[in-house]
Order: C-alpha cells, then structure tokens, then sequence
C-alpha cells in the first residue's frame, strides 16, 4: 500500500503552546473578563489556577515566532472548558471565552496563514467532561436522558463528584472528570466525526489527537483520516501514542505521532548521569539508563526501522512537552546537554517539535510546574535563543536536514556521527557528550564529497586518502557537537 503524508510537514518546524501560559493579549478587546484576577503570571503554576494567556497573545507574537523560525504551531487544547489545560471539554465548537472565542482563532489563523504558518489543534476525543452538555444531561436527568448510551455508563445513581460512592461510569484513567465516550455508538462516532470536519472547514492544518489508542471501535480512525483528508489533502493527523505505533502508521490512520523513542533515547544519550530521575520517575519514554554512542546508534537505527521513510519524514519529533518535565530540569540544568539534544532534535528526520520558552531556557518541573508562564525578555537566555535559531536556520536552508537520508558514520565510546544526504547535497552532524576532548578518524565510503565547513560549532576537521581508502579526523571539544557541509 502506497503511504502518503503531507509534504508541508516534512519542511516544518512546530512551536507548541499551551495557551493559557504563552501570552496575554496587549491590545484591549471586548471580553466579559478583561478585570478578571489570574494568577500572577511569573508566579508558580498550580493545578487549578489561570495564568490568562490568550490566542491575542499568540498573534500578537507571530513576528516573534517567524524570526525564530517557526512554520507551524500544534496547540494543546483551546475548547471551552473548565481546566486550565481544557483536556476537559464542555464545547467542542466554541474556542474557550478565556482565549477570545471563535473571533480570536479566526484572526490567528489569518495572520499566521499570512505568514506560512499553519496551525494544528489538540483533539481530545475519547473523553469529555462532567461540563459537557450531553453528560450534564445525563447528571441531571439520570436513565431518563436521551444520552445516556453515549457514555459507558455501568449502574445508577451516578457519582460524579463524591468519591465515597462508586461514580458508576467509566472515566479516562479512572478520572471522573473525564466521562469516557461509548465510540460503538454511532451516534458518537457521527458527532466526532462532523467535529472534525467543522474545525478543517474552519481552516486548521490538522489534529494532533489524544490518548488515540483508548478508542478502540473498529476502523474509527480510518473513517477520521477519511473524513479529514476529504475536505484538506495536506492536513495533518498526528496520534499521541508514546511507544511503538506500528499499527496506526499503516498508511490509514495516521500521518506521525509524537516520537517519543526519539526523545528518551536522546536525553538519555546527551544527558547521561546528569538526568534528574525523580523528573522521569515513571515515565514511559524512559530518557534513562545513561547510553554511549554505540548504544543510542543502535535505537535510533531500530527507529528509522520501525516506520515507513514517509512516515519518518512527518513524524513529530520532541524533547519536552506539557506532559514531561523540562527538559533543562531533566538534564540537572546542565546546559551543554539542552543544546547537544536540541542538534540532534533540528537535525533529524521528521518535524521537530520545540516546546514554547524551552528556546530561552525555561526550566520546570512535572506537571504543573512544565506549563509556567512565558519568562520576561530580562529573564531568556539568550545564548540558548541564539543557537535555537541558528539550527532552525540551518534546517530550512539545507533541505538533506529535512529530508535526506540519515546514515550513521561512526558510534564509538562519547562520539556520534551521522550523515543526511540528499542528492549531492552532503551533510555531516557530529557530536562529543564526552567531558573530554575527542580525536576521531574513520573511513568514509558512502559520501561523495568531503563535507568539511563549519555550519555550526567547533571542530579541527581533515580528510586523508589512503590508497582507495578515505579517512575523515575529527577533533572534538568536550560537551560539543558540529555540522559540516
């Protein structure tokens, strides 16, 4: 079966935002909660409080992400709700009156549109919440509601709020806030669907959907893919699946997921020891036990494996998200790690993933303290903002970066090399995690030519031919990492 995926997407660089923590809007609009009282913005981010960051705020720093590089923002969920992330949706066609309604991501989309920017929204769809009308339904009416088989509803009286009784509904992990949808229900099925099909309409890019692999009716998501690709061919599906997605990347499902195997294995390799355990505890992307480059070349070999090439090249590749620590915090705060992943991260095949204030140096904890406020200009780090554009820049101008293909020349002890080659285009991407300098020096006999300008980084670099045989030295600064072309 022939794979297609959006070409857009394999040239894109995302910006995710969780919309609440980017930007207030400046500009005075009507809004029944412009004297409203959030939170201090700069203060600790807490499980229910609102910061007051707003999709306004986002337009208005759209020039701030085209000079950073950014062609495509993927935001986590912007539906009313009563949540400060919104993963508890109480109206799926109404953008949440926090973030400026439906106006407000009518005039982004415009604007970002304007720019090449495109824009993918967070589907949250195995689940609602005890807000959403037709479950509210259900609370208030009981068996009598004509809702009730939209809902995995067991027994009755339903407990909604009241953690003594059983809640007698099935919740996403047990949570009653989060009513699991019955997705045998035609109905349902009926109702996600033209969901979809309304926001595509509207003008979005594509759905990064959650919690995917808990909708188990058959052949739901080959009917979205469907649905969605009818009305925008390029649009772009992308699953939040967290280990190995084989059988949602068939072709028929979906476009990518967010490439977790890249990002465990990556902070794990330029981290080591330095990684923050009790940051990682539990999670299942594991950027731990520490790995040498021989180990990591054999995870990212088995990766590129995993997928067809067309789904590599749309994948969504990340070191950090809403749903991790930082990944400075991960890393102990060591800076030379955030930057050696950040080049492995702008230098791999499939779309990379930077999640918003991790450019100027934003650490954070789990969940909540990951989703704190945009820091001040006085407060970047802007060394780290300097090479976050030079990478991007780098990637849009070099298009082996983007969709070459990827060939690891040597993985010995703390060196890793690799190559992305496109036609005759040629480049080279090395790095030392060592805290030590490194002298390298391996044949070469893949590459035509002999890639030895410096693009980015530091390293004394020569070619020597021996017989038929060529070599290429690298010497390495400690903690470094290099791209030739």
């Amino acid at each position: 079966m022939q794979v297609n995926t959006p070409d857009w997407v394999k040239h894109a660089v995302f910006y995710q935002i969780f919309p609440d923590r980017f930007a207030r809007g400046k500009q005075p609009r009507k809004s029944h909660l412009q004297h409203s009282r959030w939170e201090d913005w700069h203060a600790a981010p807490t499980y229910q409080g609102y910061k007051g960051g707003d999709l306004w705020g986002v337009l208005e720093n759209l020039d701030y992400l085209q000079d950073l590089g950014i062609n495509a923002i993927y935001f986590t969920p912007i539906f009313q709700s009563a949540s400060n992330h919104r993963y508890h949706t109480h109206d799926y066609y109404q953008v949440d009156p926090m973030l400026g309604k439906n106006g407000a991501l009518r005039e982004l989309l415009v604007a970002a549109h304007e720019r090449n920017i495109k824009i993918v929204l967070d589907g949250v769809f195995n689940h609602s919440s005890r807000g959403f009308f037709f479950f509210h339904d259900v609370l208030e009416n009981g068996p009598n509601s004509p809702w009730v088989d939209w809902f995995k509803i067991q027994g009755w009286p339903l407990s909604a709020y009241n953690g003594e009784y059983p809640a007698n509904y099935s919740g996403w992990a047990g949570l009653r806030a989060l009513p699991e949808f019955n997705h045998d229900n035609p109905e349902v099925r009926e109702y996600i669907m033209e969901i979809a099909e309304y926001w595509m309409h509207f003008g979005i890019d594509g759905w990064r959907l959650d919690v995917p692999v808990e909708i188990k009716a058959p052949g739901f998501w080959q009917e979205f893919r469907a649905r969605v690709k009818a009305i925008n061919p390029d649009a772009y599906i992308v699953g939040e699946i967290w280990e190995d997605a084989s059988q949602w990347l068939d072709g028929t499902q979906f476009d990518g997921v967010m490439n977790y195997l890249f990002a465990g294995p990556t902070i794990a390799f330029t981290a080591g020891d330095r990684v923050d355990i009790e940051k990682v505890k539990g999670s299942s992307y594991q950027p731990f036990p520490p790995l040498y480059a021989k180990e990591y070349g054999e995870k990212i070999k088995h990766l590129l494996q995993l997928y067809p090439w067309e789904i590599q090249l749309t994948q969504l590749n990340l070191l950090a998200s809403h749903d991790t620590a930082r990944l400075l915090t991960i890393a102990g705060g060591d800076k030379p790690s955030v930057e050696l992943a950040t080049l492995l991260l702008l230098t791999f095949p499939g779309a990379p993933s930077i999640y918003y204030g991790d450019e100027v140096g934003l650490a954070g904890g789990r969940d909540p303290d990951s989703r704190r406020g945009f820091p001040l200009e006085s407060h970047w780090e802007f060394d780290v903002l300097e090479y976050h554009r030079k990478l991007i820049a780098l990637r849009h101008a070099h298009p082996a970066l983007r969709t070459g293909s990827y060939e690891i020349l040597y993985a010995e002890g703390t060196v890793y090399v690799f190559a992305r080659i496109l036609g005759n285009e040629e480049i080279i991407v090395a790095v030392n995690i060592g805290t030590a300098p490194a002298f390298v020096s391996f044949e070469v006999t893949s590459l035509k030519s002999k890639p030895s300008k410096l693009l980015y980084g530091s390293a004394d670099v020569s070619w020597n031919s021996e017989g038929e045989s060529i070599q290429l030295s690298l010497n390495l600064p400690a903690r470094s990492g290099c791209i030739l072309g």
